[in-house]
């Protein structure tokens, strides 16, 4: 009996030796495929990043970011490339049309749609509200990176145009100096009363030069689309299909002769200026943006904020407005690595991404957080740029055919002013051009 519970014994203690021993190989083959999948999760992933080259401060600063962003995700490469801005979209929509194209691109706002009537951008809506915090970002700055109801690109800056003018001039005049809060702005009847009162050409100073003269159309659209806004017109449809009802409007027609007028009939605006005429006190208002306060301090020390001229609010008439929308980054719908590519492109436009990249340009954040954060950006005169931007900002046309409308509206404003056409022609004009090409690039991609 004591030998059979022996052998008993040994046979369960055999047993549970070969099950222990199975259990172990199992365990270290469990463990092996565990590093085998953490090491296959580790892989790194490369991603290419095409980018318009900046300034110097632009480009040191996306190298800050890259280089802070890869040691946060070591298992993630970015292999960035600038190209030259001249260059840059030609080059960006030539790698696009062969099926070419990066895993992320920075694109002008104002280019949005075109990119993603092609198909070449992956929606962001879903993952901004997952983690993008939207509420940080004035709303009408994300309808600006907007195209049919989804957000496909991440804003990184916004820029902003504000009134410059000589102080010097105005109290010689006796002209009461404009309030420098951002939400009193002057209308533009008291801009031409002053302009009206500086004005001297015989001496070669001009009143004012209203929208940057006669420029490219990407100067038409930045500093002269706020005109027709700020006379309560438009220039397209909200769907951005058709300029009919919208540019020839009673409002926008206003906009266009009081903008005309200034040239023609009260003669304060010349259709040529001087080199840098306003820093050289041959113009008592100019409407300009953040990046002539470092130029004029840079260039012409003697002419100093404060002494010499002062920044006001941008003109209004029946609202205050002003264009926003600057470079943001989107992810290319042919991307191989979607989760990477927001992961980098969250990371850039966050808090801490543009915290980092505002310290370094000076520029003005796209969020509210980022731009409390600089004690310069709450002061005057750079409040005033970033206030505006952020409660009276409106994107340019959000259109597939920009490019199209920017070139008509520039001939708009030329027709009407320089070469003194009917203005109701020239706005017929202008709504056919930018209408046929809105037809036509529909036409083209059926």
């Amino acid at each position: 009996m004591q030998r059979k519970n022996h052998a008993i014994f040994f046979i369960i203690t055999l047993g549970m030796m070969l099950l222990t021993g199975c259990l172990k190989n199992e365990e270290n083959s469990s463990n092996r495929n565990g590093q085998l999948d953490k090491a296959a999760k580790q892989k790194t992933v490369t991603l290419t990043f095409w980018r318009n080259s900046g300034n110097k401060a632009e480009n040191a600063a996306y190298d800050q970011l890259l280089e802070a962003f890869m040691s946060k995700h070591p298992s993630i490469k970015i292999v960035m490339m600038p190209f030259p801005y001249s260059d840059y979209d030609t080059k960006l929509r030539t790698a696009v049309a062969a099926g070419n194209p990066p895993d992320i691109m920075a694109i002008d706002a104002p280019n949005l749609a075109s990119y993603a009537e092609a198909g070449a951008l992956s929606p962001l809506t879903d993952a901004f509200q997952k983690d993008g915090h939207l509420e940080d970002i004035p709303q009408t700055t994300i309808e600006g990176y907007t195209y049919r109801q989804h957000i496909y690109l991440a804003p990184m800056t916004e820029s902003s145009i504000a009134m410059f003018y000589n102080k010097k001039m105005f109290e010689s005049a006796g002209i009461p100096l404009p309030s420098r809060d951002p939400d009193q702005a002057w209308t533009w009847e008291q801009v031409l009363d002053a302009a009206k009162k500086i004005n001297d050409p015989d001496r070669g100073i001009y009143g004012i030069d209203p929208a940057q003269g006669f420029q490219n159309a990407g100067a038409t659209a930045y500093f002269k689309y706020p005109i027709i806004w700020q006379f309560g017109g438009d220039v397209m449809n909200p769907e951005g299909t058709s300029a009919k009802g919208y540019l020839d409007s009673p409002e926008t027609k206003r906009a266009l002769t009081f903008y005309t007028e200034l040239f023609t009939k009260h003669k304060v605006a010349s259709f040529e200026y001087p080199v840098d005429a306003f820093p050289n006190r041959k113009l008592g208002i100019t409407i300009d943006g953040t990046w002539s306060l470092s130029h004029i301090a840079e260039n012409f020390p003697d002419f100093k904020l404060g002494v010499d001229f002062d920044v006001a609010p941008l003109p209004k008439e029946v609202r205050q407005a002003v264009a926003n929308g600057s470079w943001g980054l989107g992810i290319s719908e042919k991307s191989n690595y979607q989760e990477e590519a927001w992961l980098f492109v969250n990371w850039m436009t966050s808090y801490e991404g543009l915290k980092l990249y505002t310290s370094i340009t000076r520029d003005i954040p796209a969020r509210y957080s980022v731009a409390k954060e600089f004690t310069e950006l709450n002061e005057y005169p750079k409040n005033i740029f970033v206030i505006q931007n952020q409660k009276y900002g409106r994107p340019r046309p959000i259109t597939r055919v920009f490019p199209q409308v920017s070139e008509a509206v520039k001939n708009l404003f030329e027709e009407v002013a320089l070469e003194k056409r009917n203005l109701d022609e020239a706005v017929q004009a202008a709504i056919s051009t930018i209408d046929k090409a809105y037809n036509d690039s529909v036409a083209i991609s059926k």
